[in-house]
């Protein structure tokens, strides 16, 4: 990591969500205590960002978590797949597709609509654009919303994935082993 964590949320609204993460994650994230407690404003930006993928979304959670995941994998944020994986554990989602993420091409586990997906993300992802038969395939599946959707959810994953990166914020918190702890007692 590049900067030292500061451990001692900065505002009132810092130590609010401090709170919330602990009790929800059961820790602090390092990109709040690396980023947010730095720049206090961007507590918003996040908030705004998880208020919207939380609840303003119609693309199924697990597919919303796939998309995200396979975009930080792609980007070898292991933060980010970390806490992918902690929410798909929260809400209850099983874990083996998440596994699976590196194989979506020939996995059984995996549709013809999640394919879509997860080839849009890719091709986003690596080259910034897409091709027009990826495209296609992916209308083939998804409503133009849920192609916005998609498209929105890919590039909230670049936008972290672009902070934790270059600040080396890469390792993982252990939140998904804490989500496995609290669900197993």
């Amino acid at each position: 990591m590049r900067l030292e964590p500061i451990d001692r949320p900065p505002t009132f609204k810092a130590r609010i969500a401090a709170w919330m993460m602990k009790r929800q994650l059961g820790k602090v994230i390092t990109p709040a205590r690396v980023v947010y407690n730095r720049v206090p404003a961007a507590y918003d930006v996040a908030y705004a960002l998880l208020k919207v993928t939380k609840s303003g979304l119609v693309v199924a959670p697990s597919l919303r978590l796939l998309v995200q995941t396979w975009a930080a994998m792609l980007n070898a944020c292991h933060f980010c797949v970390d806490i992918a994986r902690a929410q798909a554990v929260m809400e209850g989602i099983g874990l083996d597709k998440f596994n699976d993420l590196p194989n979506w091409r020939t996995s059984p586990l995996f549709d013809e609509r999640e394919r879509a997906a997860l080839a849009y993300v890719e091709e986003a992802t690596r080259n910034k654009t897409v091709t027009d038969a990826t495209f296609e395939t992916l209308r083939k599946h998804f409503s133009d919303r849920e192609i916005v959707e998609i498209t929105y959810l890919n590039a909230i994953e670049n936008f972290y994935n672009l902070i934790n990166i270059p600040l080396q914020i890469e390792a993982s918190d252990g939140l998904c082993a804490i989500q496995q702890q609290r669900r197993a007692g």
